[in-house]
């Protein structure tokens, strides 16, 4: 059976979306929100569980025949030799992190359900489950004693912070205590907490011992391998010191004599290792390949690892011969399900019915979150507690794709970019029927000339230690879901390595076509003077690709931001600062550590674009940036996401903050359309978006332009729009940081035109810009934002000035020269000298606007 859903029906479902109630309307807060860790994207991403449709963590049977893992939110089985998966849990909540009990009965993992991630212990013969903690914590990485029935796992409770802890099994009870007392290390962190974590425990063969992460006194990484008897009071003793990243997760050999391991040890991607437990040898590789391969775990009799690999881009779980290296994979051939299922497919078409690529949601009767087998699962990094129990989860779709679902109410969601309207249905899954749905999204009707406009995201990261694999052709699939033209993929590293590295170009990538750009930049990643992105880079990639790093060869504060911007300019690039500020905008009177050199850059005429809407807060980003433009710099409105492509726990999706350029008659090229979209950008034609789409015209000149006017008075004319898949709050004209017009909105705030007359006596600049007070469920950011490049008022000749913004960008570089002149570690004068140079320019050029 299908059912057809357009035009009418896709408009009202849409436009009911759009109109949430009072409470849907609170703030967006991060995943887990009880964890006390800075950077939540980076551990939640690399080492708490996520939904994944492919094998996720795993542990071996006593027997070694059978496997028992995670997928799809649920806990399975698998003999070795069968291509049949059997489910053991189907919720409530999505079940990871299975580890199976030396007797063979019972099963401890981790179930996500009320914001919280319990241990449950699974009875394999009655099926029942019982939860061993029920307090509201984060507990993770839950492994049994090979004797007894101790278990040990990690767990923020107390602290918020990730400790080691072990307990027993008492009468399916877990009484358990911290194994370490919290301390804090001395040393300064950036990525990582002041306090030492434990992560990633396991059991010696006798179950006396643990392994275990930990970082006390170390500055980068999640830290080194450490062993440590049970007693009160042993000593920890190093097994390994490197440098790891939440995914080292050790495992100790039956035999006792090695250790199995995840490193990206002088490579790009992890791989296994093996050292023995004396710390005495150098490790040695046991795998190698240009993608993850992660969670190693010793079969019972010491003869093989399993493990997880995203070689094909999803998670598939694989066993290695120690002997021989023998590789097999683990295939899922069939599923058995615990309760009765059924097939829903979906058909996602334009209005002309014909398939098209979209984001889409679906949320089964069970209440979970499901996808197509093959699918890369990924998930919001927040969500609004008033709206709903869960992080939204989502997929792409090119088109059509088939789910199982159990029986019951499906809810389907669908996105296709900004520009079409976001569609909800919910369908009827039925036992032994056809279950399929045609999904139409509507586009806006968009104003004449929205056609010369040409979205791009100025930042992406198409591969950064996330769970999958991508590629330019998928990343490219992504941004086509997205109904998004252009994707420059910024190449970084991720502490040591630097993922993407292999795949740069100065040409378009060559999965590039006539309707889509994949470009690859770089993002420039020092966090004393702030990242910077590098669009257009003709030549190479500029190395090393950070600088300041504390304790390293690179702890100099040079190449400084404005050193590297001179060096991209000299290749023709586009130089811009990303994920600028968040609330409050910096206040360089006060005593809060600012270093950031992007008033440096902007002064010395070395910025072309800036991150307004991107990962950062958009009205406190935009209040620094109005300040700039009230001492004569112009710099375009820019979008980007920061989206970790290959991340199931994304930030983002792709094009979630986007750039819109106007580009007309577009060229066919891919070459010539990169650059004709990277001059726009440039020249400030420009607007940046999350959501709300906006157009403005002054005395019929677009954003970026300069307007000369006379000496005097003189009365401007301004026109625009606005058009939004959600209701937007306030829609305003903005001159030199002021409120000077509010536009009024159609009843369902999602549109407005408008033709006013504005008076100018003073040189300054215009903008549109609309934004919304809270958060909106549909839109995976911090409140819908959206802002126009301004249009420049020159009267007279003459450049703005404001003696209280010069004040305090003067104020700020003087911040600067504090840190710098105390700054331990430049390998030579003539560094700290050209760093003040650079700095004293800035500062004549605020004085000058005084």
């Amino acid at each position: 059976m299908k059912r057809i859903f357009r035009n009418a029906l896709s408009i009202l479902l849409g436009t009911a979306l759009m109109h949430p109630g009072p409470d849907a309307l609170a703030d967006r807060e991060p995943v887990l929100k009880q964890i006390k860790v800075p950077h939540h994207y980076y551990y939640r991403e690399m080492y708490l569980p996520q939904l994944t449709t492919g094998p996720g963590s795993l542990s071996w049977s006593p027997d070694g025949r059978s496997l028992v893992y995670s997928m799809q939110g649920s806990l399975w089985r698998q003999e070795l030799e069968s291509g049949v998966a059997r489910q053991l849990t189907a919720g409530p909540g999505y079940d990871y992190q299975p580890d199976w009990s030396p007797d063979g009965r019972r099963i401890v993992f981790v179930r996500y359900l009320n914001d919280a991630m319990e241990l449950q212990l699974l009875d394999l013969e009655s099926g029942s489950i019982t939860p061993l903690t029920a307090q509201g914590d984060v507990n993770v990485d839950p492994r049994w004693s090979p004797v007894g029935s101790r278990i040990a796992f990690v767990s923020t409770r107390d602290t918020g912070r990730f400790h080691v802890f072990v307990g027993d099994v008492v009468e399916d009870t877990l009484i358990a205590n911290p194994l370490l007392e919290e301390r804090e290390s001395s040393v300064p962190r950036y990525y990582y907490s002041s306090y030492d974590h434990e992560l990633s425990p396991a059991w010696s063969p006798d179950g006396t011992e643990l392994l275990y992460i930990a970082n006390p006194e170390i500055p980068y990484g999640t830290g080194a391998i450490w062993r440590r008897t049970l007693r009160p009071d042993a000593e920890a003793k190093l097994v390994r010191m490197e440098e790891t990243t939440w995914r080292a997760r050790p495992d100790w050999s039956p035999d006792g004599n090695r250790i199995a391991y995840a490193s990206y040890l002088g490579r790009q991607w992890h791989q296994l290792w093996l050292t023995t437990p004396e710390g005495n040898a150098e490790p040695f590789p046991l795998t190698y390949g240009t993608f993850d391969i992660v969670s190693p775990r010793w079969s019972p009799d010491g003869s093989r690892i399993a493990y997880l690999a995203n070689e094909l881009g999803n998670t598939e779980i694989r066993t290695q011969e120690l002997a021989g290296g023998r590789t097999k994979r683990l295939d899922v051939r069939e599923r058995q399900y615990l309760q009765t299922v059924a097939d829903l497919t979906l058909r996602i078409v334009d209005r002309n019915g014909r398939p098209v690529a979209a984001r889409v949601s679906v949320t089964a009767a069970d209440g979970r979150s499901h996808a197509p087998a093959d699918a890369l699962f990924h998930a919001d990094d927040g969500f609004d507690r008033h709206h709903a129990d869960f992080e939204t989860h989502y997929f792409h779709i090119d088109g059509e794709a088939t789910l199982t679902l159990p029986l019951g109410p499906a809810n389907v969601t669908v996105w296709r970019g900004m520009e079409h309207l976001i569609t909800s249905v919910q369908v009827d899954v039925v036992a032994g029927r056809n279950n399929a749905v045609d999904i139409e999204t509507p586009p806006l009707e968009m104003p004449a000339g929205w056609d010369d406009w040409l979205s791009g995201d100025v930042h992406v990261h198409m591969n950064y230690a996330g769970t999958y694999r991508n590629t330019p052709a998928r990343l490219a699939a992504q941004a086509a879901a997205e109904d998004l033209d252009v994707v420059f993929n910024l190449i970084v590293n991720k502490e040591q390595r630097i993922p993407d590295i292999a795949y740069f170009t100065p040409r378009p990538d060559a999965v590039s076509d006539s309707e889509r750009l994949i470009l690859h930049g770089q993002e420039f990643h020092t966090s004393f003077w702030g990242h910077m992105g590098l669009l257009g880079l003709r030549s190479h990639l500029l190395l090393p690709d950070y600088a300041a790093y504390p304790g390293t060869a690179a702890a100099s504060l040079h190449p400084d931001n404005v050193t590297i911007a001179r060096l991209a300019r000299e290749q023709g690039a586009a130089v811009g600062y990303v994920h600028p500020f968040y609330a409050p905008a910096p206040d360089p009177f006060s005593d809060a550590p600012l270093t950031n050199q992007y008033p440096v850059n902007a002064a010395l005429g070395l910025v072309d674009y800036y991150e307004v809407v991107g990962f950062a807060n958009p009205r406190a980003s935009a209040e620094v940036w109005y300040r700039l433009m009230n001492c004569g710099v112009r710099i375009a409105a820019a979008g980007g996401t920061d989206a970790m492509a290959n991340y199931a726990s994304l930030r983002g999706p792709v094009g979630v903050n986007r750039t819109y350029v106007r580009v007309p008659q577009a060229p066919a090229d891919p070459a010539a359309r990169r650059d004709a979209w990277l001059d726009g950008l440039k020249a400030g034609t420009t607007v940046a978006s999350n959501g709300p789409l906006l157009g403005l015209t002054v005395d019929g000149r677009h954003p970026g332009s300069v307007i000369e006017i006379p000496a005097g008075s003189r009365e401007i004319s301004v026109r625009g729009f606005l058009r939004s898949v959600v209701p937007v709050d306030h829609l305003e004209l903005v001159m030199n940081g002021e409120v000077v017009s509010t536009i009024a909105l159609d009843e369902s705030r999602t549109a407005a035109s408008f033709d006013e007359k504005i008076v100018v006596s003073d040189s300054g600049w215009l903008l549109l810009r609309a934004w919304n007070e809270s958060a909106h469920p549909l839109i995976f950011d911090f409140y819908p934002y959206a802002t126009t490049t301004p249009v420049y008022l020159r009267v007279a000749g003459r450049p703005p000035r404001s003696a209280d913004d010069a004040d305090y960008f003067l104020a700020w570089i003087g911040r600067l020269r504090d840190a710098a002149g105390r700054h331990p570690d430049f390998n030579n004068a003539a560094e700290r000298e050209l760093i003040l140079r650079n700095l004293d320019a800035a500062e004549r050029r605020f004085e000058s606007c005084h």
